[in-house]
């Protein structure tokens, strides 16, 4: 007879004394909580409680503050708990890995079963696995003897069925099949599972360049070349019981929305949820998975290296089999943290933490990846240098050489119009600047006295030490500060500014990233990865976020919209000349023709117009396609400068946009001629479940800025160059909303309206 018992406790549940007393069955024991669990064998002790709630606490690094989030440490089972007893056997976990075999060309599949057999005689069944859409079925005899034991299965797909690859987002489907594994053992005792199978393929390469030192740094999905496009996620709450699948959803979809194919799950939070992967698996989203050790030097004991090994064992069998995970990487800066001498370790002792490093990171960490999992790449670090840490005793001299590996990069002094700022590098994981979240988010957590810039709530918020004083700074670079008289205005002035500089900001830093993805400058160049921070916001403050908390869409988000779209004209200058380089994310070649386009900030007729041929712009390239000398530029377009025109450009294909409208400053705003306060008014009408916000402008308008306040949803397009008189630009809700619940919230600002 088989004897299961599921109890559950609630957070105010049974204490440890209460446990102690109550659990005396005999037999053997599982506590499950959250995706852990803690094997029992025979009486359950009072003592359990406290090994209890290691597995049901969540104590990520960043509970204890971080530069973009609060001191908030938890305590406390955060999720359900069961007790399972059982007296035959228990399948203690299950998992799998689609294998490709380049010899026969064809698709494999491997499982692995884990049981805890806890009866005295050895138990015989049968194994059938099922997954109907490939026309497989095959089943296994099994015999499981008393003990711990491993079941391995190894299953040929049906070569006469056509298996569709799971693709990231903007490069194909991703196509799943559903699998069925049932264990028929003897006593009557049956044990189904079900998943959901994903077929792809993931390689980093790392390989010489012609004409550059150093080596490649990309990823091939399914033997393609991709450039990952995306941003960094950190924890979704300071409370992880907020955090659903609804939540999930919103943000994850808004990386969709926003052309990302990436996140790269940040190691000083939490392993995510399933929920997490699931949405990722289906969106198409990459993730770069982190181990849970981030800007810290961590202890080498036994008791704790028992613990590391159980948790990354742990982790890799639950998330394995999820196709979006491409990559785990063993932490987050420790390699820089100790060849930058970030803790100001004495040279002395440096040889002690290097030795901790590679006995963590390498000879445990990296052991159990290349045990566990041989179907996607291990990288100690980030940043790292790949190959050559590899090479130099796994820490480089210099983990930031923009010849290998990724880099993370951060400057806020420098003015960031000056692409010559940032690393024509392999590839880049870190990189962004602060913006604060819009008055509406923080008018939730505030009240009068906190709405000013140097408040005492505004400094208090602000964890990045002088953050708000960089931003004035980067926002003084190209930008007048507030002039009304009005402190609150001023303090909604600023936030708009805040925004403008950082989408601004990221925005060219990132199209830098994408135009040097085929070429190599001074010895430099094939970047192939721009994956800024951050993607979300953990509570209501300034951060890198382009998410704020709670999902609404900052400037910056609207940018990345246009930065990450899969063909994309890109426009800079260098010594007084202007280029622009198409960029190409498609897997097939485009015929298109590039459009150039001068206004005056005066009037919204075009000063001068001009288009190219149509060429032919080659897949995942990103190439030249337009130079000309910025005095001839003008010139040619009559009554023109720097100061007093704007140049926007597009690509086209029979007479349809197939890339956003892009556009160059040809000198800091605060330095424009003829740019006036613009009058914009906005019909609002209702289309099915969307709205339409109609437009219409009197004069060329920067920075459109179109706000709803709290109504939950986001714009087609926003913040916005405006150069045409009329625009339509649609809403989506995320709940039930009205025309005349968005009239009576709905506000535009565009640069002008500060001054």
């Amino acid at each position: 007879m088989r004897l299961r018992l599921l109890l559950l406790l609630a957070l105010c549940g049974a204490g440890p004394t209460a446990l102690g007393r109550s659990l005396s069955l005999r037999g053997s024991w599982r506590i499950r909580s959250g995706n852990g669990s803690l094997e029992l064998p025979g009486r359950v002790p009072g003592c359990v409680h406290s090994a209890l709630l290691q597995r049901g606490l969540i104590q990520e690094q960043s509970s204890f503050s971080w530069d973009w989030g609060p001191s908030f440490p938890t305590q406390g089972i955060w999720k359900d708990v069961r007790i399972e007893a059982y007296n035959i056997c228990h399948l203690n976990y299950f998992m799998f890995s689609p294998i490709y075999d380049n010899h026969t060309q064809g698709w494999n599949l491997e499982i692995e079963s884990s049981f805890d057999v806890v009866s005295s005689k050895p138990i015989s069944g049968q194994v059938i696995v099922a997954i109907p859409k490939l026309q497989t079925q095959q089943t296994y005899s099994i015999e499981l003897q008393p003990g711990e034991r491993i079941v391995e299965l190894f299953v040929k797909i049906n070569k006469n069925v056509t298996v569709e690859t799971w693709w990231p987002h903007g490069h194909g489907n991703q196509t799943g099949y559903n699998m069925t594994i049932l264990f028929k053992l003897d006593g009557g005792l049956s044990i189904e599972k079900s998943a959901k199978v994903y077929f792809r393929t993931v390689e980093l390469i790392e390989e010489p360049i012609e004409g550059s030192q150093g080596l490649s740094f990309y990823f091939k999905i399914n033997g393609l070349p991709i450039f990952l496009k995306g941003s960094n996620w950190i924890p979704a709450d300071s409370f992880q019981d907020r955090v659903t699948s609804d939540l999930l959803r919103l943000l994850l979809q808004s990386a969709v929305d926003a052309n990302m194919n990436t996140l790269r799950v940040w190691g000083g939070g939490i392993y995510e949820q399933d929920e997490f992967y699931r949405l990722c698996d289906e969106l198409g989203i990459m993730v770069w998975q982190d181990f849970m050790f981030a800007c810290a030097l961590y202890p080498t004991d036994r008791d704790f290296m028992n613990s590391v090994r159980a948790e990354v064992a742990h982790q890799i069998r639950r998330l394995k089999y999820h196709p979006s995970i491409i990559v785990w990487g063993g932490n987050n800066e420790n390699e820089a943290a100790l060849m930058m001498n970030w803790y100001n370790i004495p040279a002395s002792e440096l040889h002690t933490y290097i030795k901790d490093y590679v006995i963590l990171y390498v000879k445990n960490i990296r052991k159990i990846v290349l045990a566990e999992d041989k179907t996607r790449p291990f990288i100690i670090s980030s940043p790292t240098n790949g190959a050559e840490s590899i090479k130099e005793g796994w820490l480089s001299v210099n983990p930031y050489d923009n010849n290998f590996g990724d880099v993370h990069f951060y400057d806020y002094i420098s003015d960031c119009w000056n692409w010559k700022v940032f690393p024509k590098a392999r590839f880049v994981s870190e990189y962004g600047y602060q913006s604060w979240p819009s008055f509406s988010t923080l008018e939730k957590v505030s009240s009068e006295e906190d709405w000013s810039y140097n408040s005492k709530f505004s400094l208090h918020r602000q964890h990045h030490a002088d953050g708000n004083n960089e931003m004035l700074l980067q926002i003084g670079f190209h930008f007048k500060l507030p002039e009304s008289t009005d402190t609150l205005q001023t303090f909604k002035d600023t936030i708009y500014l805040t925004q403008v500089m950082q989408a601004q900001c990221v925005k060219i830093e990132t199209e830098f990233y994408r135009r040097s993805r085929s070429e190599i400058v001074d010895a430099q160049g094939y970047t192939m990865g721009a994956l800024y921070w951050q993607l979300n916001d953990i509570w209501q403050a300034p951060s890198w976020a382009s998410l704020e908390y709670g999902g609404k869409w900052k400037m910056l988000h609207y940018f990345a919209r246009h930065f990450f779209a899969p063909l994309l004209p890109v426009g800079f200058e260098d010594q007084d000349v202007f280029f622009i380089y198409g960029v190409s994310d498609l897997r097939s070649d485009c015929k298109a023709k590039l459009t150039v386009r001068v206004h005056t900030w005066r009037s919204l007729e075009p000063l001068c117009s001009s288009e190219t041929e149509h060429f032919v712009l080659k897949a995942g390239e990103a190439v030249l396609l337009y130079k000309e000398s910025v005095p001839v530029l003008l010139e040619n377009c009559g009554n023109c400068t720097r100061q007093s025109c704007v140049v926007s450009f597009y690509l086209s294909a029979d007479s349809q946009l197939v890339s956003p409208t892009n556009y160059h400053f040809l000198s800091s705003l605060s330095e424009s001629v003829g740019l006036h306060k613009a009058h914009i008014t906005a019909i609002i009408s209702q289309q099915g479940d969307t709205f339409a916000f109609d437009l219409e402008t009197s004069t060329v308008a920067p920075f459109v800025w179109l706000d709803v306040g709290s109504i939950p949803g986001r714009f087609s397009d926003n913040g916005f160059l405006m150069t045409e008189k009329t625009r339509t630009v649609l809403f989506y809700p995320w709940k039930p909303t009205s025309k005349s619940e968005l009239e009576q919230s709905f506000r535009v600002t565009s640069l002008m309206d500060i001054y």
